[in-house]
């Protein structure tokens, strides 16, 4: 006689896995608060498929995961319009729920597959999806969850392409500034990621986008909120130094309105924004095309700039020696300015 019971059960195939998963997070729709029973027990369903699920693409501890598996789970998730549910349910999810679903996302974006990354090119087909993770950073329950799957999307150059140039990206001038520090924090994570990832998209983008862009970033410079002039600026500096980037830089300080808010910045009460406002003030200065306006800026506040200049100081560091050099050419080519 045997006894059925104790055998151990069947592993899930991936399809199995994939169709589960499925079911369990369509079945959320069908749940009202006031079925409060029921609905508990739809996400306590969602939670064992993702822990399945989990444990198929990273192991589960005793066993490595399986590749073949993996590619499958990877097929049968972007068939079944899973990845999609992820992020459209990602708000009713519970805490477990979001990370296992948070640590399973950067896998399955990552699995390439004969040069095929099946889930990029899925999001490529509903870009829509990209405009929602967005747009949850309005959300405080789910926005750290949707900043990192944002941040994993922003790796591929086509998924950051889009949200660069789609109308959701305004918003992150919105959120880098919310009154909610954790959130203000990782958008502006987001933020740079956008600019810093991928130069050559990024230049495309700035040339598209000149004016519209700027105009929006000289509120984060002038922002009455340190961290948000702070972190601004040094974002600056890095996008706008970097080599595909020279000709928006060489556009940049041909404008007098953005030399005037790097001088405002020259004059922060903090030691470290006046140093980064140094290293793009210099540019303006150094710039053997100065227009006559920003000559003019230059000359008429040549001696306050001079005093200014000559007590900025970054403090003890490996860059004394260079710092003190910039400074000292930045001081003489003031200096020679005459109204």
């Amino acid at each position: 006689m045997s006894f059925s019971f104790f055998k151990a059960l069947r592993p899930k195939t991936p399809q199995e896995v994939a169709k589960s998963i499925r079911e369990s997070l369509m079945a959320l729709d069908n749940k009202t608060v006031a079925e409060v029973k029921a609905l508990e027990k739809a996400l306590e369903e969602v939670e064992k498929n993702f822990v399945t699920m989990r444990a198929m693409l990273s192991g589960n501890g005793e066993s490595e995961p399986n590749t073949d598996q993996i590619t499958q789970l990877v097929e049968e998730i972007c068939k079944e319009d899973v990845l999609a549910l992820f992020i459209h349910k990602l708000s009713i999810l519970g805490w477990e729920a979001r990370k296992d679903l948070v640590h399973c996302w950067s896998i399955l974006l990552k699995q390439n597959v004969d040069s095929r990354y099946s889930c990029v090119e899925y999001i490529e087909q509903h870009f829509e999806l990209l405009d929602f993770l967005v747009v949850c950073y309005d959300n405080k329950e789910i926005a750290m969850n949707c900043g990192i799957m944002l941040r994993e999307c922003i790796k591929f150059p086509t998924l950051a392409k889009y949200i660069l140039e789609s109308a959701s990206f305004m918003l992150f001038f919105k959120f880098v500034e919310s009154p909610t520090f954790d959130v203000a924090s990782d958008a502006f994570s987001t933020f740079k990621d956008l600019l810093t990832k991928h130069g050559k998209v990024v230049s495309e983008f700035l040339r598209a986008h000149y004016d519209e862009f700027f105009d929006l970033y000289e509120k984060l410079l002038t922002s009455p909120n340190y961290v948000t002039r702070r972190q601004s600026l040094k974002l600056l500096s890095e996008f706008l130094l970097e080599a595909p980037n020279s000709q928006i830089m060489k556009r940049y300080v041909l404008e007098v309105r953005y030399l005037k808010v790097m001088m405002t910045l020259l004059r922060d009460s903090s030691k470290n924004i006046q140093i980064s406002a140094f290293h793009i003030f210099k540019v303006f200065v150094a710039n053997p095309n100065k227009p006559q306006e920003v000559k003019i800026i230059l000359a008429k506040n040549r001696d306050k700039l001079l005093e200014l200049l000559q007590n900025l100081s970054p403090g003890k560091g490996s860059e004394d020696e260079q710092f003190e050099e910039e400074k000292e050419f930045i001081i003489e080519e003031i200096a020679r300015l005459s109204v």
